[in-house]
């Protein structure tokens, strides 16, 4: 794994970035530009530590500048697989004070932006991951957070060398920035105070990567890359140390990665990563090429929900300048070969069905390499989740989306059966799917970035409905809310094992039958609809707790339950006679939330079922799935 040793931060031995052990662009290792195609590189990191703000700075460096992704992702979370092209020249501007008159190797950087660690994980090509190389954003003020410490183990087990990125450092009492200065540059400024809580933030990082296994120290300290990790300070914010994570970044690809970057010949392949229907040229598809190259009129295969697909390339753009593929617009300029490593967009016939994250293949000539082609896409279009008898259903808009939740559910403890997956609509087969489950738990359809067709959305809403649909275009939003329904349902069914099924109910305080005020306050009231049993809270029409029902008297005599019609003396715990409650009020008699699900299946009155829609709506402003 790449990295450095561990070296005071004190100490005065840092060296600038073109004496660093990869010696960038020296001598023999110098190749000709279209011998070798450029890094492909990931961008991870946890939840709001900076990974989109990092890639708007790079983005922010070409001319055509454009809105920020980050500003239009939901919560913040780029959910959609991107591509930023950097072209050497840009880079070689921007990192020239730091590389002492040297130039890069490589024609420049492809930057994929993931949604997250878990479709970091799924984006595979035939030699593993899809990124060459990848930054991983830490917040310095927040260190390693748990989808941090998850994107460290799978980039360890990719074997995917990466550079840690430790952003933020503007947020430091007393630290100042300024745009386009380097790190080193910048920690030398710093003053003695901002400096030693850089060193505590620091440290306590080197002792989060060492509990994994790995050594971490500053980028400019190095002695050997080979066995450390390499850290730099940065602010995507303010603009500062991002050339230095660039270098960086490049360098170690073109030292350690040269026959992988050379690696350009042979098949013809990439990942796909969205079908979008574009004017003027209908369906086309947004691939990551990562080997060989593909051109006007090549035949390619491609992976579907029925199988392997054959069509043509009819067209091919590319994102002019700096845009970035999903915000390129009308920025596309036709082209007529892409060679890799490269973010393209493909028009042809026939590419309805295709599978977001599954590989574009050219077909070669010869029949024999031609078949395999074919037969891996016919393989790649089999949805590999491991299904089981009994379990929950699970959608997604792509294959990477749909293994990610897979992958998330697996590793909960305990892991979580799936029952049915699928990519598309949430539709009614889903539905029947999930109601056929034996265990209450798994009646339950979780959906990532995926809508639900308006019929079966109509039966969901459903107040008898026993499915419960659990959306989101952000992944940990989904696996939270699940995490919080399956605890209250566990608790609901363990109630509803101990406990006698009570019956809603609507009072009205009589007047002049105050016989106490408070402590607990005690009513005459007529029983205008349902039941009314002892230990049941108390509503106002507008859904205001009143109390609870201490005791149920006729006369003399003590009861624990009355039915419509009946006049009774009421004794209320927590309510207060002219303080929320009054003569002539009209009260609603509430019932547990798993009652509320059993009363649906039974046979109640006109009145019984008013009162229940009345809970129910109520219940429903403050929690979406009471009662079902």
């Amino acid at each position: 794994m790449i990295g450095i040793r561990t070296v005071r931060l004190g100490s005065t031995s840092e060296v600038p970035i073109e004496s660093l052990n990869f010696q960038l662009g020296n001598g023999s290792d110098i190749m000709a530009e279209n011998s070798r195609r450029q890094p492909i590189v990931a961008v991870l990191g946890h939840v709001d530590h900076g990974k989109t703000s990092v890639l708007d700075y790079i983005r922010s460096l070409g001319r055509d500048r454009q809105a920020s992704v980050m500003a239009r992702e939901a919560g913040g979370i780029t959910q959609h697989i991107g591509a930023t092209e950097v072209p050497a020249k840009l880079l070689n501007e921007l990192c020239s004070p730091l590389m002492g008159g040297k130039e890069f190797l490589s024609p420049g950087l492809l930057f994929i932006d993931t949604p997250g660690h878990h479709s970091f994980s799924t984006l595979r090509t035939r030699g593993g991951s899809l990124a060459d190389i990848a930054i991983l954003v830490i917040d310095l003020m927040e260190g390693c957070q748990p989808q941090t410490l998850e994107s460290i183990r799978i980039l360890k087990n990719a074997k995917t060398p990466f550079v840690v990125c430790a952003n933020k450092t503007d947020r430091i009492h007393g630290w100042h920035c300024i745009e386009g200065r380097s790190a080193a540059e910048s920690m030398k400024d710093q003053d003695a105070h901002a400096q030693g809580l850089f060193e505590q933030k620091f440290w306590h990082l080197v002792g989060q990567f060492g509990e994994q296994g790995f050594n971490l120290d500053m980028y400019n300290k190095i002695s050997d890359f080979t066995q450390n990790i390499a850290l730099v300070p940065c602010s995507a914010k303010e603009g500062e140390g991002m050339q230095d994570l660039l270098a960086i970044t490049i360098g170690l690809a073109e030292k350690f990665l040269e026959e992988q970057l050379s690696d350009i010949d042979g098949a013809s392949e990439g990942t796909v990563l969205e079908m979008k229907e574009e004017r003027g040229l209908g369906k086309t598809l947004d691939v990551i090429l990562y080997r060989g190259q593909v051109s006007k009129g090549d035949e390619i295969v491609i992976a579907t929900e029925q199988g392997s697909k054959v069509t043509k390339v009819r067209g091919l753009f590319r994102p002019r300048g700096m845009a970035e593929m999903r915000d390129a617009g009308d920025r596309w300029d036709s082209i007529e070969t892409v060679e890799a490593a490269a973010g393209l967009k493909l028009a042809a016939p026939d590419l309805e069905g295709v599978l977001a994250g599954t590989t574009l293949r050219v077909l070669p000539d010869d029949e024999k390499l031609r078949q395999e082609a074919i037969d891996a896409a016919d393989e790649e279009s089999e949805i590999s989740i491991e299904l089981e008898e009994e379990g929950i259903v699970i959608k997604a808009d792509t294959l990477g989306g749909l293994e990610a939740l897979a992958f998330e559910l697996r590793n909960l403890e305990p892991p979580i059966p799936i029952r049915n997956a699928g990519i598309g609509p949430v539709n009614k087969r889903d539905l029947r799917s999930a109601e056929n489950a034996t265990d209450p738990l798994h009646r339950v359809i979780l959906a990532f970035s995926t809508t639900t067709q308006t019929e079966t959305a109509e039966e969901l809403e459903r107040d008898d409905c026993e499915v419960v649909h659990i959306h989101s275009d952000i992944i940990y939003h989904i696996l939270e809310r699940f995490d919080v329904w399956s605890e209250n349902r566990k608790l609901e069914l363990e109630e509803e094992k101990r406990e006698k099924i009570v019956y809603p109910g609507k009072i009205k305080i009589l007047a002049d039958h105050i016989f106490r005020r408070s402590g607990p306050a005690v009513v005459g009231v007529r029983i205008l609809g349902g039941r009314l049993h002892v230990g049941q809270r108390l509503l106002t029409l507008d859904g205001a707790k009143v109390g609870q029902v201490k005791s149920i008297r006729i006369g003399d005599n003590s009861h624990k339950e009355a039915k419509q019609g009946d006049e009774v003396a009421v004794a209320i715990e927590g309510a207060t006679v002219g303080r929320g409650i009054d003569e002539e009020d009209i009260l609603l008699v509430d019932v547990p939330a798993s009652h509320a699900r059993r009363l649906r299946k039974l046979e109640l009155t006109s009145t019984e079922q008013e009162v229940l829609d009345e809970l129910t709506t109520l219940h429903r402003a403050d929690d979406h799935f009471w009662g079902r």
